[in-house]
């Protein structure tokens, strides 16, 4: 049995979605603050039995307790609910426990649900408890009833967890109530939920951090280890010569060594480890042990703070990891029929190759505990903002978090509060799209991304935006043209893609289905109508441009089509395209108009008095007549020996104020305004 899908609905800011898991390992990535660590919160409190807090309702519904009338008999309380959907396999899974969740008993046996819903156990008695434990005050105001519900003591006074089973039928889907002590016994029965934290407390700041993972040691040692026989060898292990119980530790805990180091520690020229026995023997009962750090040279012993943060993390996760998977493995009456463990954040203090296998390591670990023990391998939810990770992973193993506004602000055009979505990338299933006269297939421009992502280490699933740009120039300048330009995108997480003039297309699919806004920045590369690739200016007749991801966006890809349109009609909700855009500039004290073909000739116009002055001091060259001006930039930027990055980094030296090219300029305050939330009355 396996966890195949989660809805959750009302907690936190995931107001209503649904997430589905991989029978391996599922990664949960997004920007911050979008919603993995709250979905790994609503498993804890449905599965892991931590206590709820008004703070877990979704803060769209909040206002309904303040708003909640007893005599209106439309009026219901907020509550939360959290339905979990298992795969199983008829031929093998003992039905007796899932019996209660097949009230049809249909014939597909396919999946079984069971839904978990937090909700008040009386709406009049709650009323009545609030109105006398809550009196007016002189003014006769008296304080709101989730001010009330904010005590945990009275959350928990009335509301409660109620259990039902969910069946999925043609007419659509059966909830039959559960009894509650049935329904707390089957979602025990089906399932266990680990949690591997971010914040390990690893560092040595505080007092007693330092022998955190001695301490890990000893715990794995008390639950999973065989102990001495007697409390009499015990001592007389420990009186004789402590080695004796060092020697024992040596023995039972060679596997888990065996596994950290095949999670690659120590490294080469790392110190080994070593487990001692603790001097004291009432303590050494408990399974109490130092973790030494062992010179192979000179056999030297050290404490566990002398070595490094990701050192430890690696050791402490593998430590605890075993730990859940053993507690599972081991229990000997009714083991839960399958076994969900989380893993957050775990690339902390880790260097990017240790992050690249981490998950092969640790399924290694897993994968060999279960065949020793004849059980199933569990399944992994790992959260991260790691894109060494994701360049690991499975492509359709990705869930994407991404803020939203919640339904009810987003219906009345208010922002105020932010929403969870969640993509699958399983979903993802790109359109056709036509490069050059010939059609790449949705399956082929698939592939192109994924290994691009993976080429790249590309940190676009963490970004609050896109931007994608033609080459080398266009990816060293931007961000100085932000600065100058739009800075208020600074405060924003962009990811910047070299994509060529030929591929953006071919991204579209991706950042639509993300919904994540961006800026494509191009060169309108004119052309001859009658000769595809003789390159003209911009001002020549019938001229066209050739850019294959203009011709994969607009109708007509005529010059004179490009420069009427306006803002209006290169944008979308998600997308501004930026090409070049005629302008006028003066020189000499004449007004010259002129229009740009790629980035480094609209750059030299719309900088003209300083690349004049040599002020910025780039390769090119301006003719005294103005009248001379465009054909000359023109023809000293298309020679093959234009050199373009040296060009970028000429700009990016000079203590000029340049300034950035109108129609880059229009893009990204377009970002700008698109990731500001427009302020509401």
């Amino acid at each position: 049995m396996k966890i195949k899908q989660v809805s959750i609905r009302g907690f936190r800011r995931l107001e209503n979605i649904t997430v589905d898991l991989e029978e391996s390992e599922t990664i949960f990535v997004g920007p911050n603050n979008s919603g993995k660590t709250t979905a790994t919160a609503a498993f804890r409190c449905f599965l892991g039995e931590k206590q709820f807090t008004l703070h877990d309702f979704s803060t769209s519904k909040l206002l309904d307790f303040d708003g909640f009338d007893p005599e209106n008999p439309d009026n219901v309380l907020p509550f939360i609910e959290f339905d979990v959907w298992f795969s199983i396999d008829p031929d093998n899974i003992a039905f007796g426990r899932a019996f209660s969740l097949l009230p049809n008993l249909s014939d597909d046996f396919s999946e079984v649900g069971l839904r978990c819903k937090l909700e008040a156990k009386s709406a009049k008695d709650l009323w009545a408890d609030y109105e006398a434990n809550s009196p007016r005050d002189n003014e006769g105001i008296r304080k709101s009833l989730s001010h009330f519900l904010g005590s945990k003591k009275n959350l928990s006074k009335h509301f409660e967890l109620n259990y039902f089973s969910l069946e999925k039928t043609e007419d659509g889907l059966v909830v039959t109530p559960l009894e509650s002590s049935e329904g707390k016994r089957l979602i025990k029965s089906l399932v266990r939920v680990d949690f591997i934290d971010a914040q390990r407390n690893l560092d040595e700041g505080e007092v007693g951090r330092g022998n955190r993972l001695s301490s890990a040691f000893a715990y794995f040692y008390e639950k999973n280890l065989e102990k001495p026989e007697a409390e009499e060898e015990a001592y007389r292990v420990i009186n004789e010569n402590n080695e004796r119980l060092t020697d024992h530790y040596r023995v039972h805990f060679e596997p888990l060594m065996n596994v950290i180091r095949d999670l690659g520690v120590p490294s080469v020229h790392d110190r080994d480890l070593k487990l001692v026995s603790a001097l004291s023997a009432e303590t050494a009962l408990k399974g109490s042990a130092d973790l030494m750090y062992v010179d192979p040279a000179s056999l030297h012993e050290l404490p566990e703070a002398y070595n490094g943060l990701g050192f430890k993390n690696l050791i402490f996760m593998a430590v605890q990891i075993s730990h859940a998977h053993l507690q599972w493995i081991n229990t000997e009456k009714d083991r839960p029929l399958c076994q969900l463990i989380f893993i957050e954040e775990p690339e902390v203090h880790l260097h990017a190759q240790v992050q690249q296998t981490f998950i092969s390591n640790i399924w290694d670990l897993l994968n060999r505990a279960s065949e020793d023990a004849g059980t199933p391998s569990p399944q992994l939810a790992i959260t991260t903002h790691s894109s060494h990770i994701l360049d690991a992973a499975d492509f359709a193993k990705i869930r994407y978090f991404r803020r939203c506004p919640f339904a009810r602000e987003a219906a009345e055009g208010i922002q105020r509060n932010s929403g969870t979505t969640i993509h699958s990338l399983r979903d993802f299933t790109p359109e056709p799209v036509e490069i050059e006269g010939a059609e790449a297939t949705g399956p082929e421009v698939l592939d192109f991304l994924k290994k691009y992502l993976k080429l790249t280490h590309c940190d676009l699933f963490f970004a609050d935006a896109a931007v994608l740009v033609e080459g080398t120039v266009e990816k060293l300048l931007l961000p100085a043209m932000v600065r100058r330009s739009a800075n208020g995108l600074l405060s924003k997480y962009l990811t910047i893609l070299e994509v060529g003039g030929a591929y953006a297309h071919r991204f579209v699919g991706l950042l639509d289905f993300l919904h994540i806004p961006y800026l494509i920045v191009t060169d309108i590369d004119s052309v001859d109508p009658n000769n595809g690739r003789k390159i003209c200016r911009t001002d020549a007749a019938g001229a066209v441009s050739s850019n294959v991801t203009l011709k994969g966006f607009l109708n007509d890809v005529s010059i004179e089509a490009l420069k009427e349109l306006g803002a209006e009609e290169k944008a979308n909700e998600l997308r501004f395209l930026a090409y070049e855009m005629p302008v006028v500039i003066v020189h000499e004290g004449e007004a010259i108009a002129v229009h740009g073909r790629t980035l480094e000739e609209a750059f030299v116009y719309e900088n003209l008095a300083l690349v004049a002055n040599r002020d910025l001091a780039v390769s090119v060259t301006i003719p005294d007549n103005p009248n001379d001006v465009f054909e000359s930039v023109y023809k000293q930027v298309k020679k093959s020996g234009f050199k373009k990055t040296e060009f970028a980094m000429d700009v990016l030296s000079s203590t000029s104020e340049w300034a950035t090219p109108e129609y880059i300029a229009e893009g990204l305050r377009w970002l700008e305004q698109t990731l500001t939330p427009q302020p509401q009355e």
